[in-house]
């Protein structure tokens, strides 16, 4: 997104991704994680290439599915709230803006500036953009946050297809008898690519991303190991 000022120096922001990078990240997540339990499971059962490919092809294609259309979902539920909200704000503006330039500059009051400062501003900003005003600073809305259904749902879905791929091609080339250790294997290490990639792609530091999908990942492998273990199934 293009900034609407000139900024005074070089320095880098990745709040622009947030959008697509915490669908992404969830999608390939979940695509590691689901998928590379269900084939422990299965090849737990039924070790045979054609039962695994089977199971983890069926889970790809139906997880990716639900991954998009949850994203998809969930998010426009969130692009209705914010234009419901929108909507109301338009409609106060247009009944009682003295009202709303007050509560914007009460806004602005609040945050430390003094109240003919806030005033002031509130004036300023209403004459430009009001309702622009009373969505970035009433609502916390910007186009930066701005909820985008298609854009979540297709990195969701995406991701998860890749990330699911991992385990499953593991599973598809390891010898007779080590499927299981070679997808917990592929798994972990993808993981650790996750987070490392997640990471990166927002500026933040590798090694606690890292080490908190490894953690959870590995979590949820175990516990998936233990409800198998319930139900008479070792792995």
């Amino acid at each position: 997104m293009a900034l609407s000022y000139e900024p005074a120096h070089e320095e880098p922001h990745f709040i622009t991704r947030s959008g697509w990078l915490r669908a992404a990240v969830l999608g390939a997540n979940d695509g590691i994680v689901s998928i590379s339990s269900l084939i422990v499971g299965v090849a737990a059962a039924d070790p045979s290439p054609a039962a695994v490919l089977l199971a983890g092809g069926a889970g790809l294609a139906a997880g990716a599915m639900s991954m998009a259309a949850g994203e998809y979902v969930s998010v426009s539920s969130q692009s209705d709230i914010e234009r419901a909200d929108i909507a109301r704000e338009t409609e106060a503006l247009a009944t009682t803006p003295e009202a709303e330039e007050r509560e914007l500059a009460a806004i602005f009051e609040a945050r430390g500036l003094s109240r003919d400062t806030a005033a002031q501003v509130a004036r300023e900003l209403s004459e430009k953009d009001a309702l622009a005003a009373h969505v970035r600073e009433e609502l916390g809305l910007s186009e930066v946050h701005a909820a985008n259904p298609l854009q979540a749902a297709a990195a969701s879905g995406m991701t998860f297809s890749i990330a699911a791929a991992v385990p499953l091609g593991a599973a598809i080339i390891a010898p007779e008898g080590w499927v299981i250790p070679v997808v917990v294997a592929a798994t972990l290490a993808a993981l650790a690519a996750l987070g490392a990639i997640g990471a990166h792609a927002g500026g933040a530091p590798k090694g606690r991303a890292t080490a908190r999908v490894l953690f959870w990942g590995a979590a949820a492998m175990a516990i998936t190991a233990g409800v198998g273990h319930i139900f008479g199934v070792s792995v």
